[in-house]
């Protein structure tokens, strides 16, 4: 297995569709011209809206939509993974809606769906957010492979679950070489926890993270924290950007992987207790 360049991509999204979408493809051109083989855009990437069941409004049905076409399309063009950050998709249920994670192969086909499970909700009297108002949560773990690395896939809110990431890693014939973590965390609990969360899970798990995030003040007044990254297997912050819209690119190096656990093979001593 060789290197892989990969970029996390930071966007600052609003309520209009299509500003968003020709933001977010013009990160994806950027990062494939620098070389990256596999990109990952944030949570809601496609859409920031005034309120919650905005997003109901914009919702497609699964494999049909101009977001996802942009995505498949993008994909094809470059030749790369693309990591849809989420989108709405619809549930079958007009006042609910999925928080999706769609990836495209390089050929522009739907390689993998991952439906986020942990609905985030939080108040601490001035904050407020519910998004089990709007969404319907998930209910299977998914990982996917892009050529030889294998890619566990996660949404924001799942961070806070360490059970799901080893569930990802040893629900398969191998542990993932790579965590998705695309996020809108808020400015509040990112500057807490959103680094020392993401270092854990990639040391715990002895592999790269690779974090897309919302960065900056939205048109709705809400503001994320931002500070996209991608983590080494040894908790080493590789690259970051605190705010603003851009990529955030490294290099996944399979040996550091193979390192890494052979000096400290704490997945292999892992016991279910």
């Amino acid at each position: 297995m060789g290197g892989m360049k990969i970029a996390a991509l930071q966007m600052v999204s609003t309520p209009r569709v299509d500003d968003n979408l020709a933001t977010a493809r013009r990160l994806i051109d950027q990062a494939a011209a620098d070389g990256a083989k596999l990109v990952g855009l944030p949570e809601y990437f496609c859409f920031m809206g005034a309120t919650d069941r905005d997003k109901l409004a914009i919702a497609e049905a699964p494999g049909d939509g101009p977001i996802q076409q942009m995505l498949s399309d993008a994909a094809k063009q470059h030749g790369v993974w693309v990591m849809g950050g989420t989108l709405p998709i619809r549930s079958g249920d007009p006042d609910y809606v999925m928080n999706a994670n769609c990836v495209y192969a390089p050929d522009g086909s739907l390689a993998a769906r991952y439906d986020k499970m942990h609905l985030f909700r939080y108040d601490n009297g001035r904050e407020s957010y519910d998004e089990g108002r709007v969404l319907r949560a998930g209910d299977a773990p998914m990982s996917f492979e892009a050529g030889s690395v294998r890619v566990g896939l996660s949404i924001c809110y799942d961070l806070r679950f360490p059970e799901l990431y080893r569930r990802i890693t040893f629900g398969a014939e191998k542990p993932c070489d790579l965590i998705a973590v695309p996020a809108a965390f808020t400015y509040t609990t990112g500057r807490a926890h959103w680094e020392l969360l993401l270092r854990a899970r990639a040391i715990e798990n002895q592999c790269y993270v690779i974090a897309p995030a919302q960065g900056g003040t939205h048109e709705n007044g809400r503001r994320t924290w931002g500070h996209s990254m991608v983590i080494d297997p040894w908790g080493e912050v590789l690259n970051v950007l605190p705010e603003g819209a851009g990529v955030v690119m490294a290099e996944l190096d399979p040996a550091r992987i193979a390192s890494v656990r052979s000096q400290l093979p704490a997945l292999a001593h892992r016991r279910c207790i």
